[in-house]
């Protein structure tokens, strides 16, 4: 993938002696920070270039790109080749998703599915790239580190993943994965969003219970942040947490590295400051986003405002789908929220709820939300085992002319509304079908 990253940059390098290049990224947090990335990379190069965020790809809006630029897609696109055979102009991915179809000779891709490489996210393939432009680009390491959380990337890591941690500003501990681990403990106990603790979260009186109970003391008169209980204090809190979450599927999703992340001259909890580039952009505004990690002082106080507003609806859609009426199957379940949750967090509530031990390991739990003439369908496997996601929607939607992304075990589609009814009937037809094979 290297060799390839290198013949990139020259074919880059001279096509942009007469033409502009044109970013376009996927607006998550793993598309922020490549973008992040990328673009402070092409400024060091002196490369003139525009940037769109964005939430997808279809076809129509492939073709409404210019044929007088580069396009260079991050962190997507490699589910989009047969709309890009079409472009009349040299085309560039710098991606980590399934290839789904044959890649067309205007297209440079860069993969590492190509290549039978580690996991690693767009964020990281983008790094690469940095990287290898110029040694200077070795500042960016933390921001793929971010993306490499926010792409829930950090639990399997290997050759490529040691050396992007090597280059970067980063402390790293062991520990229970509750964020954000830099500040107070009682607050991140009790405003806990990276997992629900019965008897805890949301109440101040559980959390000094808790905390008493596992030994942690105060420090001049406020208790530490996460990072700093030494290993007693954090197996001991770990005890006190696990007693609580006995129905829990996978206390071992639980612990992990923290990885805390010299951002803004300031040790940040990477899964936090991923968290916060998230919600910006699924609260519409990716630029913010972008401008929070490039550290824009304005952005950085708008995307905390932000951030706040965005937990207030995350938790008015997770109450809206406990309420509603479902439809369900055999190891599937399927919600249709329509107007009443926002299309871009309908990924992240389906993420939240298919660890709850409301859902039996194996269940396929599949979202459904309006995006004006558009439905954003997002699917979760609740557990480690199951069907692979993204092949059971393509095999449903692709017939329909919609959009199929992501990886088998964290799929989403684009559909158009019309096909609302048509969609949901064909979906339990496949599964009911692919059950009973089972």
């Amino acid at each position: 993938m290297l060799a390839k990253i290198k013949s990139s940059i020259e074919k880059i390098n001279e096509l942009s002696k007469t033409k502009p290049i044109k970013l376009i990224s996927h607006f998550d947090t793993d598309g922020i920070t490549s973008a992040a990335i990328f673009s402070r990379a092409l400024r060091r190069w002196n490369k003139r270039f525009s940037l769109k965020i964005v939430k997808g790809l279809d076809e129509e809006f492939i073709k409404s790109l210019p044929e007088d630029n580069i396009l260079i897609f991050l962190d997507l696109a490699s589910g989009s080749l047969n709309y890009l055979r079409d472009k009349k102009t040299e085309v560039f991915i710098f991606d980590h998703h399934e290839i789904a179809q044959t890649i067309p000779d205007n297209v440079t891709m860069i993969n590492p599915l190509l290549n039978n490489e580690e996991p690693i996210s767009g964020a990281a393939v983008c790094y690469l790239f940095a990287k290898a432009l110029s040694p200077e680009n070795r500042d960016l390491a933390n921001l793929a580190v971010v993306g490499m959380v926010g792409d829930m990337l950090e639990k399997n890591l290997g050759k490529v993943y040691d050396e992007i941690l090597k280059d970067a500003e980063i402390t790293i501990r062991k520990g229970l994965l509750l964020y954000p681990s830099t500040r107070p403990l009682d607050k991140a106990l009790e405003y806990s969003s990276s997992f629900y603790i019965p008897g805890i979260t949301g109440s101040y009186r559980g959390v000094c219970e808790l905390l008493k109970e596992a030994e942690v003391p105060k420090v001049d008169g406020v208790f530490k942040p996460l990072y700093e209980l030494t290993e007693e204090e954090m197996s001991r809190l770990i005890t006190s947490v696990m007693l609580r979450m006995v129905d829990h599927k996978d206390h071992s999703e639980l612990i992990g590295n923290l990885y805390l992340v010299k951002i803004f001259n300031k040790l940040e909890d990477a899964r936090e400051f991923s968290a916060l580039i998230n919600a910006c952009s699924r609260m519409d505004h990716p630029e913010i986003s972008l401008g929070f990690c490039l550290g824009n002082k304005k952005c950085i106080e708008e995307a905390e405002r932000i951030y706040r507003e965005y937990k207030q609806h995350l938790i008015s859609a997770l109450k809206y789908v406990s309420e509603i009426e479902k439809i369900s199957g055999k190891k599937y379940t399927i919600i249709n929220a329509k107007n009443n949750i926002k299309d871009t967090i309908i990924g992240t509530v389906t993420s939240i709820i298919s660890h709850s031990p409301i859902y039996p390991e194996g269940t396929m739990i599949v979202a459904l939300a309006y995006n004006e003439d558009k439905i954003k369908v997002s699917a979760r496997m609740s557990g480690k085992e199951g069907r692979n996601l993204r092949e059971i929607l393509s095999r449903v939607v692709i017939p329909l002319g919609g959009e199929v992304g992501g990886h088998p075990n964290a799929a989403g589609c684009l559909i158009s509304r019309e096909k609302e009814s048509q969609f949901i009937q064909e979906l339990q037809k496949v599964l009911e079908l692919d059950t009973i094979k089972v």
